[in-house]
């Protein structure tokens, strides 16, 4: 399972949707399920599964399902799988 896959099914737990549902184009609230307290909760499940210490910065800006793929390739995530 690649990193990118890996990070839509955090995606997809964190926020509560179902396993097939679409994530790519995802933004922060762009849907009722991503709030304030859903971005945490994403955040602290990246965490855990890519063993990754994100900082408060790169919370803010992790704005965006792209954006919480850069963040990983921040982070020497998949860099080499891109």
């Amino acid at each position: 399972m690649s990193h990118l896959d890996r990070l839509r099914a955090v995606f997809r737990v964190a926020l509560n949707l179902p396993p097939d549902a679409g994530v790519d184009d995802l933004e922060y609230r762009a849907i009722p399920q991503w709030d304030s307290l859903a971005h945490m909760a994403l955040i602290a499940a990246m965490e855990d599964e890519f063993s990754i210490m994100i900082d408060t910065d790169e919370m803010i800006d992790m704005s965006s399902f792209a954006k919480a793929a850069e963040l990983l390739e921040k982070h020497g995530i998949g860099a080499a799988a891109v």
